[in-house]
């Protein structure tokens, strides 16, 4: 005889639930890695249509094993973009750069355009030099409230001068969630800079996913010092 006081004993999920639960397991496990190698596929084809038309048949492996190796044009890609690179580091090279530039910005329509992708890929594609430094937590929008921020640069010239600030004064970049590319840029005295241990990439993740995942695992309710007792 039971009692209301008894507890009920816990159901087993039935057959349907356990092969939906393994199901979505299965699908967070595969589609990373199939999504990954889907997409790499397909760009190299991508790449594969647009360079191989433009090099001679007579120096393409397909002519000698009779096989279509997907990724050659990616490969005489990368290898042309290196050599360009290469020769764009010379005193030839920039130059020769200096003067086409010259030449499209007497070009009213092509100059936006060119100023717009060229000033995207160099964001995109930025020596790591250029990268922020370090990752940081400060008061942002009010004292009490804390948002990750990534340290750019020490402010210098104008900036610096208007601000009569006795210390540094630090550039730092407050990211938006979920996307980080877009935010706002504070400049503040480093004293209200508090530098994190984690990494750039740590921290951008913590940006990414909202606050869900932490570095090395850490339980996000408690303090680091805490957390790894």
């Amino acid at each position: 005889m039971t009692t209301p006081f008894d507890q009920e004993p816990q159901r087993r999920p039935g057959l349907f639930a356990r092969l939906r639960s393994s199901f979505l397991t299965g699908i967070v496990v595969i589609a990373p890695v199939g999504l990954t190698i889907w997409l790499l596929w397909s760009v190299m084809g991508w790449v594969d249509s647009v360079v191989l038309p433009l090099v001679p048949s007579t120096i393409l492996p397909e002519q000698y094993i009779g096989i279509n190796l997907r990724g050659i044009g990616l490969i005489i890609f990368l290898l042309f973009t290196i050599v360009i690179g290469w020769i764009a580091k010379g005193i030839l090279g920039r130059s020769l750069i200096s003067f086409a530039e010259s030449l499209v910005q007497r070009m009213p329509v092509v100059r936006s355009i060119y100023s717009g992708i060229k000033q995207i890929s160099e964001t995109v594609f930025a020596q790591s030099e250029r990268s922020f430094e370090k990752a940081c937590i400060i008061q942002y929008p009010r004292p009490g409230i804390w948002a990750i921020g990534f340290v750019s640069t020490t402010a210098k010239g104008e900036v610096y001068a208007h601000t009569k600030t006795s210390g540094k004064l630090m550039s730092i970049f407050i990211p938006t969630t979920p996307n980080p590319t877009s935010g706002f840029l504070l400049f503040l005295p480093e004293e209200d800079v508090i530098e994190l241990e984690m990494s750039v990439e740590d921290a951008a993740k913590l940006v990414i996913s909202a606050g869900l995942v932490y570095p090395n695992s850490k339980d996000p309710s408690q303090p680091a010092e805490i957390a790894a007792d």
